[in-house]
Formats: C-alpha cells, sequence, structure tokens
C-alpha cells in the first residue's frame, strides 16, 4: 500500500499552483465575451431575432421597433436613424453603434 507524505503533496501542489499563477495570456486573444457580441448586424436587413441576439439592451419589444420603423420609413441611410425609434436612446445606440452596418 502506498502512503503519500503531506509535505510532499503540498509542495507538489503548491509548485503547480505557482506554474499556473505566472502563465503569460495568450497574446491578441480577445475575451469570449468580446467575441461573441463582435458580430456586425445590419440595420437594414437583420430580422427581430438577430437584433435581438445581436445587440446589448435590445429586446423582444425593441427589436420588433426598429423592425417596424424600417418597414414603415425604408432602409436606415444613417446608425444614427435609429434614435429615431421609440425605446432607444443614446446611451443605447452609443453601447452599439460599433456593431450596426448599412450595408
Amino acid at each position: 500500500m502506498r502512503t503519500f507524505s503531506l509535505p510532499a503533496l503540498l509542495a507538489t501542489l503548491l509548485f503547480t499552483l505557482s506554474l499556473a499563477a505566472n502563465a503569460a495570456p495568450i497574446p491578441n486573444s480577445p475575451p469570449m465575451a468580446a467575441v461573441a457580441q463582435s458580430a456586425q448586424v445590419n440595420l437594414n436587413k437583420a430580422d427581430a431575432e438577430t437584433l435581438q441576439r445581436d445587440l446589448a439592451g435590445i429586446g423582444t419589444a425593441k427589436a420588433q421597433a426598429i423592425v417596424a420603423h424600417r418597414e414603415s420609413n425604408g432602409a436606415f441611410t444613417s446608425v444614427d436613424e435609429l434614435l429615431e425609434v421609440k425605446g432607444i436612446g443614446k446611451s443605447l445606440l452609443d453601447k452599439n453603434r460599433d456593431r450596426l452596418t448599412l450595408e
């Protein structure tokens, strides 16, 4: 039967933890959350489900309002026109501006 020395076991554990703590991060590797939110969303083509899924702070009602605005007023010619949609304010637009396209 094998017996383990507690001091030897603790030393091994501490050594392993120190190696993990000193490991360098992978360069140019964005956090997973940044990758998930970096998708571009075309305001003139995206359906309500896509708007809701890919834009921060956009739920079902706001996504449907964006689509309804586009259907009744035509294609967006500027990302800033999103401010004309009820429930979309400057803060929400600024939060999503980098993800919005019109192409």
